[in-house]
């Protein structure tokens, strides 16, 4: 376990240097995070290393108890052959990133601070993938949303960015509500907080399954930017590209599919929960690819990009198998991490995010051109890239459960995420292809004079090119997936099995040529203009469906008119009141002190004045 030690206490010790001495000794800022990073790669490559050379690897300590008054929850680590190639996964893109953002953050006053958070965000993300008690895990599920805040915010002197933070917070949050009752509901049914002892001993009946896994859904749906609460996911991108990467790619959105695969065994107990997952993968993964389409930042693009591989990740999880939504978990940390900090070397080079003002910037940007390019083809699953791969592992177990059943989901759900699912995948192409063009070929649009980023900007990018090439067919290799992507017993019949069908991955392909094609021929007809102008729905895909305005005008406009409702109430009532018993004690004090102004005639005025009152009442009574 000295690797796992290594890998969590690295990051979060380069982590507390930076933002207790980051600004004392900003000379050693870079050293520290790059350092505790690098040092957490080569601890979790420690235990990756042991999976792929076929060594066993189920490790597994309990550091302490902790009383509640009720059961106990103990900090417990667990290493496994599916914790380990995340967590690769997680260190990979992490140093990527912090080596990355020393140049694209150069100069930034607040870099230490930002370093150290990156640091934090890692640690965090390996508590997630390390733990082996539901609490433990809900410590680094909540500290990444809390860096998550800070560092979309990172640029806090622009709306956008404290908008977008807050906005990421509160929609995670709202999810985590549920959350935070699934684990209470799996506790209570198994009587421990351990997820092991939680997988092997099961939550008993199916309806007490059915609501502990929809209350746990509710969480990743947030957290993985699922439909309805996707939303944050796109607003998020006010941040620093890199931090874009790193949530997109290994970290906070991941860790919504990782839980569920962890706990898959308690969700193959609730076949309600898996059609319900089914559904809203669906929706979010077409949706997702035409909101994409729509967009005319780079980023934004990459980020509904983002909200719809993930559903495809949710979707094989869906119909039953965990080793797809796995593969397709690790293909797109590495290939999407690249399209994230491919984009921002353009950014960089042309000071702007709008791909409309970009343009003709192949042979001005060869590396950043070569690589994105990379990061594209796996993006829209061509073959041999990655993502080619990984996504017709979940278009064929949704053809297997489709066709043939799994005894764990409906044969229904199969069809509906294969017929969603390749639909989605010519939507993908398009969009993809709208990107490549607009971003680097016909003629220079934008008036800033672009370049070639710098090393530590340009050697990121070529390392994650490499897994975005490779993934794919390593990944294939018989047997070695199922060994490290499954646990437990209940659901090995389910996700033991990658089927890579030739039938759908022929249609696969097709589809995506002709997404590509059409958006080809639309570009070729004036590669000046935007490819997609001519649709009609060009401004649903644009404001993604209104969804935001619809939660604007029905959650956001009551709230706040409850909100004004309150505070007229509390001005014109509490307030009112408060200000009229101090305005009638002022009059009080007023009339009272007329007979304490010092003047004696007025005394004597006021004494006759008695007088002369009391003998009239006398004469009057007697």
């Amino acid at each position: 376990m000295t690797a796992v030690y290594v890998a969590l206490a690295a990051p979060f010790l380069a982590a507390l240097l930076g933002l207790l001495g980051g600004r004392r000794w900003p000379g050693l800022v870079v050293p520290v995070a790059v350092g505790g990073t690098t040092a957490a790669l080569v601890a979790a490559s420690v235990l990756g290393g042991r999976v792929v050379l076929d060594a066993p690897l189920s490790l597994r300590v309990q550091l302490a108890d902790v009383p509640t008054g009720g059961p106990p929850f103990g900090i417990d680590l667990r290493a496994d052959g599916l914790a380990a190639m995340v967590s690769v996964a997680v260190c990979v893109v992490a140093l990527c990133v912090q080596v990355y953002s020393t140049a694209y953050l150069k100069g930034d006053p607040r870099y230490s601070s930002y370093a150290a958070l990156v640091s934090l965000f890692t640690a965090a993300m390996l508590l997630v993938v390390f733990a082996d008690d539901l609490m433990v895990l809900l410590v680094g599920w909540e500290v990444m949303g809390v860096c998550s805040y800070f560092l979309i915010g990172h640029h806090w002197e622009q709306e956008a960015a404290r908008a977008g933070a807050v906005k990421a917070f509160v929609v995670t949050r709202l999810g985590d509500v549920g959350f935070l009752f699934g684990i209470f509901a799996l506790v209570r049914a198994v009587g421990s907080f351990s997820i092991d002892e939680v997988v092997r001993s099961g939550v008993g009946t199916e309806r007490t399954a059915t609501v502990a896994t929809l209350l746990l859904l509710c969480g990743v749906v947030g957290k993985s930017a699922q439909f309805p609460l996707h939303t944050w996911l796109p607003d998020a991108m006010a941040g620093p590209t890199p931090i874009s990467a790193l949530i997109h790619a290994a970290t906070m959105v991941a860790a919504g599919i990782y839980l569920v695969v962890r706990l898959f065994d308690v969700f193959l107990q609730a076949p309600t929960t898996l059609a319900v997952m089914a559904v809203i993968a669906c929706i979010t993964m077409l949706g997702g690819a035409l909101a994409a389409l729509g967009q005319d930042d780079i980023k934004r693009v990459l980020a509904y990009s983002t909200v719809s591989q993930l559903a495809y990740m949710l979707a094989a999880l869906s119909v039953g198998s965990a080793v797809a939504a796995n593969f397709h978990l690790l293909t797109h940390a590495a290939f999407k991490a690249l399209l994230f900090l491919a984009a921002g070397s353009v950014i960089h080079a042309v000071g702007t995010n709008l791909m409309p003002d970009m343009g003709g910037l192949r042979r001005l940007m060869p590396v950043t051109f070569l690589t994105m390019t990379v990061g594209l083809a796996a993006l829209a699953g061509l073959p041999p890239f990655a993502g080619f791969f990984s996504k017709e592992a979940v278009l064929g177990a949704a053809e297997e459960t489709a066709r043939h059943g799994n005894g764990v989901a409906a044969a229904w759900t199969g069809w509906l995420v294969l017929v969603v699912g390749l639909i989605t995948v010519a939507v993908t192409a398009a969009y993809v292809t709208r990107l490549w063009l607009m971003t680097f070929l016909g003629d220079r649009r934008g008036a800033a004079a672009a370049h070639e980023s710098g090393p530590a900007m340009r050697w990121p990018l070529l390392a994650l090119a490499v897994p975005s090439v490779l993934l794919g067919i390593v990944g294939l290799r018989d047997g070695w997936l199922p060994r490290w992507a499954t646990r437990g017993d209940a659901g090995e019949v389910a996700q033991a099995s990658l089927h890579v069908g030739l039938a759908t991955s022929g249609v696969s392909v097709l589809l995506a040529v002709a997404g590509a094609a059409a958006m080809w021929l639309a570009w070729r007809r004036n590669p000046a203009a935007d490819p997609t102008a001519a649709l009609r729905a060009r401004p649903a895909f644009e404001r993604a469906f209104w969804v935001d305005e619809m939660y604007d005008r029905g959650v956001v406009g009551p709230v706040r008119g409850m909100a004004r409702a309150v505070l007229r109430a509390d001005d014109e009532v509490v307030t009112g009141a408060v200000r009229g018993t101090g305005r009638g004690a002022t009059g009080l004090g007023r009339l009272v002190s007329l007979s304490q102004q010092g003047n004696v005639q007025t005394y004597l005025t006021g004494l006759l004045a008695g007088v002369l009152l009391l003998a009239l009442g006398v004469v009057t009574l007697t």
